[in-house]
């Protein structure tokens, strides 16, 4: 019971943590966006890995992982391609808030952008959130609510950006990705997944 307290104390502080680093990148931008943000990834994970009472649960990459890695990043980007047109009859500030993002493409070389979001923020926030975050919640209160409360907290983070959609994109994820890491119990498909979301809707096939 008090090694299950001081775990959820510590990932009570890297989540105050995590909110720090999103407000400073998404609302204060002191410096560039992407720079900015791979080092915000690489301070999460590191946090993460001082915390000894969770693990990151990875095993032999097979071609199934790769695969199932591929396609569902597929699935997620339909998802949101008709997600963003049905958000746009519901939402009148959708594409403000959605181009506020897009623009940060501006500050950096695209191949670069390409090569920190496949090999850097996509894994590590899946290393962060699902393999840190998810995997302890999962052990202290069990697999499915552990799932879900990780969800809502990768969404509840994304709030002191003041962006909606940035939100509501945020909680779907967490709830896709969370849910293929639940069910596959490795973060292999997961992290190629995200990696390759992030490429496609960020470089290859932006949504505005």
């Amino acid at each position: 019971m008090a090694e299950n307290k001081k775990s959820l104390t510590y990932i009570f502080f890297t989540l105050i943590l995590a909110s720090v680093l999103w407000y400073l990148l998404f609302v204060i931008k002191p410096f560039n966006f992407w720079i900015e943000m791979s080092f915000s990834i690489l301070v999460l994970i590191l946090s993460a890995s001082f915390s000894k009472n969770s693990f990151f649960i990875f095993k032999k990459v097979s071609f199934r992982d790769i695969l199932l890695g591929i396609f569902s990043a597929i699935v997620l980007y339909a998802i949101f391609y008709f997600g963003n047109i049905v958000s746009g009859y519901l939402f009148s500030f959708k594409d403000t808030e959605i181009l506020s993002i897009y623009n940060n493409r501006s500050q950096e070389n695209l191949k670069l952008i390409s090569v920190l979001l496949l090999f850097l923020i996509g894994p590590g926030e899946e290393i962060y959130w699902r393999g840190f975050i998810q995997t302890t919640l999962a052990r202290i209160l069990g697999e499915n609510k552990g799932y879900i409360l990780s969800a809502v907290l990768y969404a509840l983070v994304h709030i002191i950006t003041g962006n909606i959609m940035l939100v509501l994109a945020a909680f779907v994820c967490g709830l896709y990705w969370g849910w293929l890491y639940k069910k596959e119990q490795t973060l292999i498909p997961v992290i190629i997944s995200h990696a390759l979301w992030d490429l496609t809707i960020f470089v290859l096939f932006p949504l505005i």
